[in-house]
This record gives C-alpha cells, structure tokens and sequence, in this order.
C-alpha cells in the first residue's frame, strides 16, 4: 500500500520474509537527499509498547518516521511481532510463558536488518524504549554472529537492564511529586521484563538485556533520554557501560521531557528529540 503524506515524503507499506513469517515494515522515502544524513544511509527504526503494544500507525513510529524523513533521512520502521500484554501490579505466573515471547521479536528486527542490507544500504538501527532494547540487543548478536550490523545506535528512552539500576540522586530530583506518578517503578520493570523473557534464564541472557553485559564491538550510539523518567536509570548507565567497553557512547537529555516523549508529535519533547537525532545523524563518521 502506498500513500502519499506529504509532497516531499513517499510512504510505502510492505513486508519481508522472517523466520517466523511476513514482518510488516513501512518505509518513509524524502523526495530528495538534501535532509541531514547521507543520501544512503537508512534509519531502522523499533518503536516502543515494553514489548506488548504499539505499531506502525504509532506515533512513536509513523510520527518519527515522517519527521526523519522530512529532514531527508529515509526510514524503516519495523512491526516486530509483540508479547501479550501483562499485568502492571501481578507477578508473571512461574515457569515458561506461553505464546510470542524472546527471541521471537529479536528474530523479526534480526531479519529485517539483513533484509535492508540485502539492498547495500548503510543503516542506522534506531528504537524507543522497548524498541531501544531490542534495537542494542539486535546490534550486539549481529556482532556476535559476525553478521552485517548497524553504522550506529540511536537509541531513545531504552530500557537496557532486567532489573531497572538504581535511581541516582540527579534522576531523584527530577521525578519527585506528581512526575512520580507515572514513573516506572522496578517491580514494574521486572514484571514487564519477565513477560518479554518468557524464562526465567533468559532475564541473563544478553540478546535479551544487554545492559550489564560485554558491550564491546558495538558501533558509536547515542542515547536520548527523557529528564523526568526513571528509566534514565538503565540509559544513564547504559551509556557509560559502552563507553567502558570503548564505544564511542554520547549520552543526552532533552530538558523537561517525560518517558515516550517521540509519541507525542507537536510538543517540545517531540521537536527536541527529533532535532538532538537528526543533528547526531549529521554529525561525524560512521564506522
């Protein structure tokens, strides 16, 4: 299916051939190379749901995807297949879990990847919040495969870690009263992490949660995160893992945002997100 949105953006709906069956993608194509980034380098990109929700019409998908493509940044943005939703307040039952569950979503953005670079296009392999996850994880199993991998990681909001690490001081400050409200608690960011996993053992695994792991051999990643968000926890140290493991890692918060601020088009979280990636994207040299 093909739409026109804008006159200076094609957008087109289509699917690849996974492992696990058809994987819906939806390429945003500018009409011109004048955007930031180079003619041939594509944004793969994850959108977010902790690992349940969202999808291409997601704002957190199509809205990123028409803006990186009206500042002349072509886009996949990829419908991995998602795991049943779960419950914020109850424990996951024991046991394995029934149904999608890791690595099946990993599986998905693994064989779109190697479907973009089937085409000899550089990529940048991109995500938020869950989609950030899987996006790391996808990069780090490439590299350990020793299969084609992303130029970079532009990574927004992720959560990183099986267990959200401690909440620093300057993320306290900034998430007191009513921010707290909507904030990701850890026993939430266990329950959700658990649901994804589907195993117990695979709460360890890597390809699952890279935070915490051997990060080395990943390419130079920005990490975007919210200011009031307790996830900037897993970000925060998330970036200074790769940096240990010599990764070119820049960490950035966009000022007064709150978590899944790339689904809200319109706002400032929204324009300054999209501003901070796309100067990134212009920014320096691939690997």
């Amino acid at each position: 299916m093909t739409r026109e949105v804008v006159q200076t953006i094609r957008v087109v709906d289509e699917q690849i051939d996974g492992r696990h069956g058809p994987v819906p993608v939806r390429r945003y194509r500018p009409s011109s190379a004048d955007g930031a980034a180079a003619p041939d380098s594509t944004v793969v990109w994850l959108h977010g749901g902790a690992f349940s929700y969202g999808g291409l019409d997601q704002n957190e998908s199509h809205a990123v995807g028409i803006a990186l493509a009206g500042a002349g940044i072509p886009v996949v943005a990829v419908d991995y297949r998602r795991v049943p939703p779960w419950s914020w307040w109850r424990r996951p039952g024991p046991g394995v879990l029934d149904g999608v569950r890791f690595p099946v979503p990993l599986d998905d953005v693994v064989d779109a990847v190697a479907s973009v670079h089937a085409e000899g296009t550089a990529f940048v392999l991109g995500g938020a919040s869950a989609g950030a996850c899987l996006a790391a994880a996808a990069a780090l199993r490439l590299h350990a495969e020793a299969a084609p991998g992303p130029e970079r990681l532009l990574l927004a909001y992720g959560t990183f870690h099986a267990e959200l690490p401690p909440i620093t001081p300057d993320i306290a400050a900034r998430i007191r009263g009513r921010h707290g409200l909507t904030q990701f608690r850890p026993g939430t960011v266990e329950r959700m992490n658990r649901n994804y996993a589907g195993r117990i053992e695979a709460m360890d695994d890597p390809f699952a949660f890279p935070g915490g792991h051997d990060l080395t051999g990943l390419p130079p990643t920005l990490c975007l995160d919210a200011d009031r968000d307790s996830l900037r926890a897993s970000g925060q140290q998330f970036a200074a893992e790769l940096r240990s493991f010599g990764v070119a890692a820049e960490h950035q918060v966009v000022p007064e945002s709150t978590h899944g601020f790339l689904d809200r088009p319109g706002t400032a979280g929204f324009n300054g997100g999209i501003a901070r990636a796309v100067a990134w994207l212009a920014s320096g040299e691939h690997r």
